[in-house]
Formats: C-alpha cells, structure tokens, sequence
C-alpha cells in the first residue's frame, strides 16, 4: 500500500504539469514512480533531468538496464526490480538473464565488470578498492565508463530509496525479489 499519494495529471498544474506530461509523452503513460514523486516538483524534475542524462551515456541500454537490475536487487525495490526486468526484456535481455543479472551474473564480459564495478561501489558507498577499480580498467572500462556507473548507481539508489519510502504501487507486471540476495 502507498505511504505517500500518486498525484493525478489532472490534479497538477503549471510547471509540474508540463513535467508530468512530458513523462507520460516519453514513458507511454503516467507511470506510479512519476505519479508519486509529483508530489514533490524539484523531485520530479531531478529525476526527469538524471535519467534524461543518463540516457545519453556512452554505456549501452543494455548495460544500463544491468545496472539498474543487479542495483534494484541489492537495495530490495520491487517496483525498480519489476520496472527493469519489462525494459531489459525490451532491450534483448531473456526473463532468465535478467534473473541471473539480478544475482549479479551475465554471460557478457563488459557487462560484467560493469555490474561487478556497480555493485562494489553500492556496496562500499563509493569507497571501492583499488583492486575494484584495477579490475574495472583492466576489463577495458574508460575513464569516461567508470563515471557512468557512478551516476547509475546513484541514479538507481535514488528511485530504490524512493520507492521504498513511497510504498509505490508497481505498475508493471510484478517480479518478486530474490530470497538469496
């Protein structure tokens, strides 16, 4: 049950409106994590803004779906999870893959160490080794890459907190989380 309240579009107005009409244009329809963080405009326009940049990583959307699967995982967000698993489905991921990347596992080697490198970082909050960091290099990740995981991590921490806190109702087909995670 939601803690706090989805908000209509046609209860919004003004700059909040054209927020949440641009997420609907762009999303398909006016999603329960937009809904919810209506609640809050700057919320709203920071997530729109990150997620927006983050679109335009050098990072595949495949790898990006990745990240958000193994992070969702981590930190127990079933909306992000269930989210996730419909989208990486859509960027050519099987329902077992995104499964297995949800316990940290992918056949592909690049997304690997990008996974590896994400969930060292959620799990050292950014105090990652400098073997952790030797082996992202090593595995071929740039400077420009490592960045971008950074700001996955963050991004996907912050629809995870938020979700959790919110109580938001999932609104895609609902994947339960790992017992073994």
């Amino acid at each position: 049950m939601p803690r706090l309240h989805p908000i209509a579009i046609t209860e919004t107005t003004g700059h909040t409106r054209e927020l949440a009409d641009a997420a609907k244009k762009k999303l398909g329809k006016h999603l329960n994590i937009i809904a919810t963080m209506t609640n809050s405009p700057a919320v709203l326009e920071a997530y729109l803004g990150f997620s927006g940049a983050m679109e335009k990583s050098q990072l595949s959307a495949q790898t990006r779906e990745a990240v958000s699967l193994a992070i969702g995982e981590k930190n127990h967000c079933q909306y992000c999870v269930s989210a996730h698993t419909t989208v990486g489905k859509m960027v050519g991921f099987t329902k077992d893959e995104t499964v297995q990347i949800r316990q940290g596992v992918v056949s592909d080697p690049k997304i690997q160490s990008v996974i590896n490198l994400a969930l060292a970082i959620a799990e050292t909050k950014g105090a990652i080794s400098d073997d952790d960091f030797a082996e992202a290099k090593n595995a071929g990740l740039s400077d420009e890459e490592i960045t971008e995981v950074v700001g996955l991590v963050a991004l996907n921490i912050f629809t995870n907190y938020f979700n959790n806190v919110a109580g938001t109702e999932v609104d895609f087909p609902k994947v339960d989380l790992l017992a073994s995670v």
